[in-house]
């Protein structure tokens, strides 16, 4: 995809930042609602007189519809003008998220994901490229990083930030700010951005030579082992810590909080040594992930424990993303419009992939086991990527 800034010679640079502020707005609201509801799930169950793993589904279905839908979805919008498919995007989040608020059971209320799910998917295959054409002269990297912040924003201040509201109002109430604050970022929007005509220039025909491509295969199923072993755990943390540890409500918020919180730290450990050592920064942080998914058990004796383990666990989570994306983007920088978008699907076929796996170890046993699970599942990657790394060199 070809690259320019769509910008008229009259539009001064503050309008410029203002656009790319407010995508990385919109990349906050959109990754907000994916995993809000993982702070939710004992009241949302409650509500529906059903048990915690089964509001899981809500999880796994929204995951997997955009981890299968968004490189189709970017094909099929491919020759769309931007800034009409982009509101037209918000308008089917907007509206999905009003059948969130009046969802009368739980089918209704995967429905009405089901609409989110696909605007996520559509969102994350053109924002990036939109950002980079609407940013001053010279900022594309910022613009990148506005978006990244913006979705690392989202589980440091979304989740715990959406938690707190169900927790005062109800769930519904939250799912309802955040149609109303879309709504306010569509108006934004409408207002800054220039019609963007598509600039896409791909197809295809490049994607079966990445398939066939044994070195992006075998990331792409690193990628999927890990997030399915984090996922495994994290997505039933709310009724583990409800259960398991019965600390209170307004704790288990300040968890979430010190979870992603963590991010921000793993960033910053990232930017000083992942250029230098990327490899051997990655084999550490799964060994660390795996160690504090086997401690979650132990780590509820105490509740200074219990947040040690969090702040390892998210910091070592965000290491191994960004180690994992410079891997698969030096693979084939000609297609990495193409790459991003499996990376993002993969991941999400992880995330799907533990909440469902996460569900059925509670409905077998008990909620209690959910870290060993996840445990298992990250072994297994980790002898797996040892394996990749040795086998190709050059991905070192």
């Amino acid at each position: 995809m070809s690259q320019t800034t769509a910008t008229a010679p009259t539009v001064t640079r503050h309008s410029q930042y203002m656009r790319v502020f407010a995508l990385g707005f919109s990349a906050f609201i959109f990754n907000t609602t994916e995993f809000v509801p993982v702070g939710l799930l004992t009241d949302i169950a409650r509500d529906f007189d059903i048990t915690a793993a089964s509001a899981g589904w809500m999880l796994t279905i929204y995951a997997w519809i955009v981890a299968s839908m968004s490189l189709p979805m970017m094909m099929v919008t491919s020759k769309l003008e931007r800034k009409g498919l982009l509101m037209g995007v918000f308008g089917l989040f907007i509206i999905s998220h009003v059948g969130s608020v009046f969802a009368w059971n739980f089918p209704s209320l995967v429905i009405s994901r089901i609409g989110i799910a696909f605007a996520h998917a559509v969102f994350w295959s053109i924002t990036a490229s939109i950002a980079i054409r609407v940013a001053p002269p010279g900022k594309k990297t910022l613009a990148l990083s506005v978006l990244a912040t913006g979705t690392s924003l989202a589980m440091v201040l979304g989740v715990p930030l959406g938690r707190m509201i169900g927790q005062a109002f109800g769930w519904r109430i939250t799912f309802a700010v955040i149609g109303v604050v879309a709504f306010i970022i569509l108006l934004v929007l409408a207002r800054l951005l220039p019609k963007l005509p598509s600039l896409f220039t791909g197809s295809m025909k490049t994607l079966p030579t990445l398939l066939r491509n044994p070195m992006l295969m075998g990331l792409y199923l690193f990628i999927f082992l890990l997030f399915t072993a984090h996922y495994t755990a994290y997505s039933y943390i709310e009724p583990f810590m409800h259960d398991v540890a019965h600390i209170s409500p307004g704790f288990t918020t300040l968890i979430l909080l010190a979870f992603g919180g963590a991010g921000i730290l793993g960033s910053i450990i990232f930017s000083y040594l992942g250029e230098k050592h990327n490899t051997s920064l990655l084999y550490g942080n799964v060994v660390l992930m795996i160690v504090c998914m086997a401690a979650l058990v132990a780590s509820v004796t105490f509740h200074w424990s219990i947040i040690v383990d969090v702040i390892v666990w998210g910091a070592a989570l965000m290491v191994i993303s960004l180690c994992m994306q410079v891997k698969v983007l030096n693979i084939n920088a000609e297609a990495s419009d193409m790459i991003q978008s499996m990376y993002s699907g993969i991941i999400n076929l992880g995330i799907g992939s533990g909440a469902l796996i996460g569900a059925k170890v509670i409905q077998m046993s008990s909620v209690t086991w959910i870290g060993v699970a996840g445990v298992a599942f990250g072994v297994v990657g980790l002898g797996f990527i040892v394996f990749l790394l040795r086998r190709y060199p050059q991905l070192r």
